[in-house]
């Protein structure tokens, strides 16, 4: 029997990769205890690793295809073919000093000392910048090494916290990142993995999808009807349908989560009752 190679994150983006999995119909089991956990799809061997790692192993052939950060794919400068941006742990990388430090009198110095994991993308930015550097590599908690130990990092960060509160400032953005899922260019070519990786981009594609959205459902009479299909945001056209044995009809229709609070008050004035809201499992347009 053939199968996919699939490697996942382990550590923050686990759970998030494997909910979505999940709810495509692949189910890990035992992932947080078992670097080659159970895959409940007979046609996917799983491997966990390091984020750090997979770019390259997806690159290399010894893996099909993978989910990691845009980060570590232009870090390991690794050649992948991008499937899916998934959104998940939205993060810049980010160049940044101490408050107290001015970076014009930084520019200027000799030998700034530089603690980051990422070295290729560090070095990078630091030669663009004019920077004579030395570049120590960080195994974690790169934040805590200013100012005694380095004069700049350069780190991810979701919402600055972690930088404020141990006295750092951001200088410039490097890159922005989120969770990508990848293949091997290779394993593009073979036509049976081609398809099994298609599939499952469609399946976390309507997965996603419906996360943003929620389904409505209403009543309304005939009167109000032609003043409330308006100002309904559907994906094409809301689903109206006579109701039995009285002048009014149901009408259902998808929209985006975050329009809920405004446009329920709305479309009560207008006329709906009997409103009800579902969520939505996938949405395939």
């Amino acid at each position: 029997m053939k199968t996919l190679k699939l490697v996942i994150p382990k550590g923050r983006l686990y759970d998030s990769v494997a909910g979505l999995l999940s709810e495509c119909g692949v189910k890990i089991v035992d992932g947080e205890r078992n670097y080659r956990p159970f895959s409940s799809d007979p046609e996917i061997e799983v491997k966990l690793m390091k984020p750090q790692n997979i770019p390259k192993l997806v690159e290399l052939g010894s893996q099909d295809a993978a989910f990691t950060g845009l980060d570590w794919i232009l870090e390991t400068r690794a050649k992948v073919v991008e499937l899916l941006d998934l959104e998940f742990d939205k993060v810049d990388l980010v160049a940044a000093i101490p408050e107290r430090t001015n970076v014009k009198s930084l520019v200027r110095k000799k030998r700034v000392v530089v603690a980051s994991e990422y070295e290729n993308l560090a070095k990078s930015f630091l030669r663009k910048e004019g920077m004579d550097f030395v570049f120590m590599r960080t195994y974690g908690a790169t934040e805590v090494f200013p100012p005694e130990d380095a004069d700049l990092i350069v780190d991810n960060s979701a919402t600055g916290t972690t930088l404020k509160q141990n006295g750092l400032k951001k200088i410039a953005v490097i890159c922005s990142s989120s969770t990508r899922f990848v293949a091997n260019r290779n394993a593009l070519n073979d036509a049976w993995k081609k398809r099994k990786l298609n599939n499952l981009v469609t399946l976390m594609r309507s997965v996603l999808e419906a996360r943003k959205r929620v389904f409505l459902e209403m009543n309304v009479s005939k009167k109000d009807l032609s003043r409330l299909v308006p100002v309904l945001p559907c994906m094409k056209s809301p689903t109206i349908s006579p109701l039995y044995g009285e002048e009014g009809y149901a009408v259902k229709v998808a929209v985006l989560r975050e329009e809920v609070p405004k446009l329920i008050p709305k479309i009560k004035a207008l006329g709906a009752r009997d409103i009800l809201e579902f969520e939505l499992k996938k949405v395939i347009p």
